[in-house]
């Protein structure tokens, strides 16, 4: 049984340490039948960028070609060569980690990535060059071409650039005028951009570069406008991340039973699933790092992990906010309470941003679909219509919706009221707790607030706050075609004898109050005709509650 390749993203680790290997190398002769030999190729965080480029490195590197057979003997492209094998010196630039805390610190970054890549290069392939740090960075690049041509080194240069945008997206949530000295028409970044593509009318033959987002294109186009971007082409959906199949693949190979895969399987999905990247795509994708993640807990502790979001994805609720912050607060809470409440937002994708110019609200929703926060579901009317991918997502969202609310009503709900709510519900069955820190908010909303609230702004509120309930999983009507209830909480794992829940909300306005009753009984016939479907009734412990909201004052009661 080979190991798991949790955090591996060196590929020729990966095959000499005997780590599995989900095969991609099929896309290297994909990428070579394309007519353009300058790539761009777009994925959110966790999806195996690097490991892809390491592939690709030592697929093309010249040096590696007596370790070809070793390398990939075992996958597609081993059994399938392309004639530009082993046919190029490889100068890899990797931008992640920059620190981005000032322009300087930024720039200084960037240096450091570029002056060590230039290092391993000329050591790696023995080229009689001396690099002058005293240059600038496009300085250096381009001395480093007029080397190369001059010593008429066999083949040419293939160049690979790793989270091209990594430090911009930073800047771009935290400092956008920053972000603009860096990439306008005097900047470093743009200008070494300029050095990169007059290197292509010489020594560099082929580019691929990965990022996030296209944050940094448009504002580097004078400067590098010879990319091809086929981030959303349908034939590169799958390049990245774990299909279906790919996955079960994944867990018959680590020797993880039919009856365990069972269980596991619709966990992962719910938790990990759900990304398309083109809008004629069939299949969905797994982000696969997750993935990898919770199958290694799994093996080691054999039970399911505690914890089902990665720690690093979990953090990333304080980008979101960043990012959403350049929205106005319209627009913002708009996408939050559309997108929580599980609706889709309708909108063409852009292609490439224009920091220098205000973000539009497809703009907005743009990003967040290359952020991987949301993802596109269909096609409709020859747009997109995006959704949050999966419960990971979700989660994000949740929080950054909570915190959002908190801090405007100046609220504090402490850990040790959570862990109340969730011992009430769990032994007991009984939603008191959570209704009351429900109340709590309502009770701070002002009366502007009230204008356009309804069923589903409650109804929201309740589920962010019960998405801090780990134990279980939280639904919602809107992922299973709005046949099932309001929120539904299903215990995760089985075997623990814990209650599950059922609410359906029902709301009425100021002077509505007259048919509070009439709206308990239509809740109520609504939560008798669900526990009949086949995937609730067979729920263990299951407590069933309405509760109609009558402007800002809640009423619950049990079936």
């Amino acid at each position: 049984m080979k190991k798991l390749p949790k955090g591996i993203s060196d590929y020729q680790r990966l095959i000499e340490q005997d780590y599995y290997y989900v095969d991609k190398t099929m896309y290297i002769e994909k990428l070579e039948n394309l007519a353009d030999p300058y790539i761009m190729f777009l994925r959110p965080r966790k999806f195996g960028k690097t490991l892809f480029t390491s592939m690709l490195e030592n697929y093309y590197d010249l040096q590696k070609a007596d370790k070809f057979e070793k390398l990939y003997g075992e996958t597609y492209i081993g059994k399938n060569p392309t004639n530009l094998k082993n046919s190029y010196h490889i100068l890899k630039f990797n931008f992640s980690g920059i620190n981005t805390e000032s322009e300087e610190t930024t720039m200084k970054g960037f240096r450091e990535k570029v002056i060590i890549s230039i290092k391993s290069f000329v050591t790696k392939y023995s080229l009689d060059f001396y690099i002058n740090e005293e240059q600038t960075t496009e300085g250096m690049l381009n001395s480093l071409f007029e080397a190369f041509t001059y010593q008429k080194l066999q083949g040419k240069i293939y160049v690979i650039i790793d989270e091209y945008d990594h430090f911009a997206n930073e800047l771009l949530g935290f400092n956008t005028e920053k972000f603009k000295n860096l990439v306008s028409k005097n900047g470093r970044v743009r200008k070494w951009y300029e050095i990169l593509k007059q290197g292509t009318e010489s020594v560099v033959d082929r580019i691929f570069i990965t990022g996030v987002a296209p944050i940094t294109l448009d504002s580097l186009t004078s400067g590098f406008n010879i990319s091809k971007d086929i981030t959303r082409d349908i034939e590169f959906n799958e390049m990245m991340g774990f299909t279906e199949e790919e996955l079960k693949t994944t867990m018959k190979m680590q020797e993880i039973s039919e009856e365990n895969q069972d269980i596991i399987y619709p966990i992962m999905k719910e938790n990990y699933d759900g990304y398309k990247f083109s809008l004629k795509a069939k299949k969905k994708l797994f982000n696969s790092n997750m993935c990898l993640n919770f199958l290694d807990d799994y093996i080691r502790q054999n039970e399911i992990p505690e914890r089902l979001v990665d720690v690093n994805i979990a953090s990333d609720y304080s980008k979101l906010e960043k990012m959403l912050d350049l929205c106005q607060d319209e627009e913002r809470e708009n996408i939050i309470k559309k997108t929580i409440a599980g609706e889709g937002i309708l909108s063409e994708i852009t292609e490439k941003f224009n920091p220098a110019m205000e973000f539009t609200t497809k703009d907005f929703s743009s990003m967040l679909f290359y952020l991987g926060y949301l993802t596109i579901v269909e096609e409709r009317l020859g747009k997109a219509e995006l959704q949050i991918p999966n419960n990971v997502m979700r989660e994000i969202y949740s929080t950054y919706f909570l915190e959002r609310i908190t801090k405007k009503g100046e609220l504090k709900v402490s850990e040790e009221i959570y862990n109340k709510i969730l011992e009430e519900i769990a032994l007991e069955g009984k939603i008191d707790k959570i209704v009351e820190v429900l109340q709590m908010y309502l009770n701070n909303l002002s009366n502007r607030d009230f204008q356009n609230f309804d069923e589903k702004y409650v109804k929201l509120i309740f589920y962010c706050i019960a998405m801090n309930l780990k134990i279980y999983s939280v639904r919602s009507e809107m992922e299973v075609n709005r046949k099932y209830p309001d929120i539904l909480l299903v215990q995760i794992e089985k075997d623990k004898g814990y209650n599950a829940i059922m609410v359906e909300f029902k709301y009425l306005k100021k002077g509505e109050e007259k048919k509070l009753e009439e709206k308990q009984k239509e809740a109520k016939a609504q939560i008798e005709e669900y526990s009949n479907f086949e995937d609730i009734k067979d729920i263990e412990k299951l407590n069933k509650y309405t509760i109609v909201t009558v402007v800002d004052k809640i009423y619950v009661e049990k079936l």
